[in-house]
């Protein structure tokens, strides 16, 4: 069975199972929510993004141009028992964190079983 991520480039990812849902933080520093695309294709979902910074200084006696280019892309195998149509994404401050609730039937309390002596 394929694990619930699948490794690849970019930046690290904090994945955690809550009683209610699973939640994805991504660190994105220097991006902002339009540098990053979040779709879910099946039962995969994916994260990716690009980040373009160019800077440019005049002074005089010299010129300087620097161009820094980067791009990123993670999959995730979303659990049995997600809730695709109630994925939410909030981006803060650099952080991109995704809830995937789980449907009302994955999140039925666990039913302890009496084990009977012989």
């Amino acid at each position: 069975m394929e694990p619930f991520w699948r490794r690849a480039t970019g930046p690290a990812v904090d994945l955690v199972e809550r009683e209610t849902d699973y939640l994805v933080t991504a660190e994105l520093p220097g991006m902002s929510e339009k540098d990053v695309e979040l779709k879910l294709v099946n039962d995969m979902l994916t994260i990716k993004g690009e980040k373009k910074e160019e800077k440019e200084e005049k002074r005089k006696g010299y010129h300087l141009s620097e161009r820094r280019y980067g791009s990123f892309e993670r999959s995730f195998r979303v659990p049995d028992g997600v809730d695709g149509d109630k994925i939410e994404a909030r981006f803060n401050k650099g952080v991109l964190t995704v809830t995937l609730p789980k449907k009302p039937e994955a999140t039925k309390a666990a039913k302890t079983i009496d084990i009977k002596p012989g």
